[in-house]
């Protein structure tokens, strides 16, 4: 049995005598068989941590391109600066390319420059576009890996999705809501930054699920194409208000929520439970003050850690084998918020 270690360290390794190691390696007789499997685990134990030594130093520059209101891509943002210096496995670096609005076009030509200039790999937040995924049709023929985040597109044009699992955490929001809502028939508007982004609709889908199955008292309207920007969320809100007169509850899943509340406002009208998504510094506030009653939310950090573990598998900076966990569900009020 050759080894590149000297019998020395694998011996400490393995816990066991030299002799006994030079007896294994060297193949002699009387030597039981649970010994021969230490010394080989030992042995292959040592070769995983030279592997990994020699990774150490790899550099991997990822490229983070997100379309979202400036408050959620500024705590994203904070939480990616502030994990990936922690990690061990290389050297994690981000470039960031942040728009609270883009169309098709621009992320395409974004995405294409980025190639261009060369990345080892991408954290995508864009709407789910034809154009768009042939563009990452293209990107996946050239061996660059993408990882989606929050919101998902087709999985054979990405290497992993991180964020909550949408269609449960519409679910939660509506589970909790329901419970806090007063029992009489009333409506419930549910706000959507765009129904391009495939999981905030997936976050829609699951809301109503639950609502039509347990409580039928209920019902939605829903209003979109705001992309989560207060002057033209507020303009939907109120036009949802003028039309519906029996809206008293708000899901809102794309932001926008300081509009929302001043839309109420204006027209004298109350708001019996508002469910809200991710605590960045706005939702906080609104939280803190009770204006909402709870947030949706999972941790950045906790997101950003992730991605850095699905770009190590892919350059083999870890074992293929290793479980990567799901993004877990929370619930912030105002009692926990601390």
């Amino acid at each position: 049995m050759a080894s590149k270690f000297t019998n020395k360290e694998i011996a400490h390794q393995a816990g066991l005598s030299l002799a006994t190691v030079d007896r294994v390696l060297h193949g002699r007789d009387h030597v039981r068989a649970l010994t021969r499997e230490r010394v080989q685990a030992a042995a292959a134990e040592l070769e995983r941590q030279h592997a990994v030594s020699q990774l150490r130093g790899t550099k991997v520059t990822i490229d983070i391109v997100m379309q979202a209101p400036e408050r959620f891509s500024t705590a994203v943002r904070a939480a990616f600066e502030a994990e990936l210096p922690l990690i061990r496995l290389g050297t994690f670096r981000a470039r960031f390319h942040l728009a609270e609005v883009m169309d098709e076009r621009e992320i395409v030509a974004l995405l294409r420059a980025i190639a261009r200039r060369g990345t080892q790999g991408i954290v995508l937040k864009v709407p789910a576009t034809p154009g768009i995924a042939a563009c990452l049709a293209d990107l996946a023929a050239r061996k660059i890996p993408v990882v989606t985040y929050v919101t998902d597109v087709a999985a054979p044009l990405r290497l992993a999705y991180v964020g909550m699992p949408n269609e449960r955490a519409g679910a939660t929001a509506a589970f909790l809501l329901s419970r806090m809502a007063p029992r009489p028939p009333s409506r419930v508007l549910v706000t959507l930054s765009s129904r391009e982004f495939e999981g905030e609709d997936a976050r829609r889908i699951g809301f109503a699920r639950y609502l039509e199955q347990n409580a039928p008292h209920l019902t939605m309207a829903t209003v979109s194409e705001g992309f989560g920007v207060n002057r033209p969320t507020g303009a939907l809100v109120g036009q949802a208000l003028e039309a519906y007169p029996d809206i008293a509850c708000v899901y809102s899943i794309g932001g926008g929520n300081r509009a929302i509340l001043d839309a109420f406002a204006a027209v004298d009208r109350s708001i019996d439970v508002f469910a809200a998504h991710d605590l960045d510094r706005t939702n906080t506030e609104l939280l803190e003050s009770g204006q909402i009653s709870f947030v949706i939310h999972h941790s950045f950090r906790q997101d950003a850690r992730q991605v850095s573990l699905h770009f190590s598998k892919y350059y083999r900076l870890i074992e293929p084998h290793i479980q990567i966990e799901d993004t877990e569900i929370s619930i912030a009020c105002p009692i926990n918020l601390a």
